[in-house]
């Protein structure tokens, strides 16, 4: 993207984002199961009866992989987003069951410029998806890059 709305610069700590929801399909479970975690809870229905779940849930990386959808259609796509040196404190609470709808929220609690990179800062995210009961069903946090704006501009300390 040539010139994206939304740069570092715009990112500030405290802020919230509702990024929207998602409700995965029985199908949709098993096909990702079937490829990346094939576990027979995640693949067959009696199996998943007679498992801790109860039923056939998706995958954990299902579900973080719906959060990374989310994010990236409704934030990242618009942004000058330059990729995440990683991931920390994945936790799953609770199991996603086929029709569950869930909804991501994320929010930014901490900023910082590079000084090795004077084009990009640092954001560190906390995500959490929940049911829409408001049960917590996943989280995760930390550090994505984004390009600035003003590469120049001393407004927040460098690292």
């Amino acid at each position: 993207m040539a010139h994206p709305n939304i740069c570092w610069e715009d990112l500030q700590a405290g802020q919230v984002r509702d990024l929207g929801s998602v409700t995965p399909t029985r199908e949709a479970i098993i096909a990702f199961a079937t490829q990346f975690d094939p576990q027979a809870f995640h693949l067959d229905d009696e199996a998943a009866r007679a498992s801790v779940f109860g039923a056939l849930c998706a995958s954990g990386w299902h579900t973080c992989s719906m959060a990374m959808r989310l994010m990236v259609d409704h934030f990242l796509i618009d942004s000058s987003s330059l990729g995440s040196p990683g991931l920390e404190n994945i936790q799953w609470h609770k199991p996603v069951f086929p029709g569950d709808t869930l909804r991501l929220r994320v929010r930014i609690t901490d900023t910082r410029a590079m000084r090795s990179r004077p084009h990009v800062g640092m954001i560190r995210i906390a995500w959490e998806m929940s049911h829409e009961g408001g049960e917590k069903v996943l989280s995760m946090e930390g550090w994505a890059m984004f390009g600035r704006r003003n590469p120049a501009a001393p407004d927040k300390p460098a690292v």
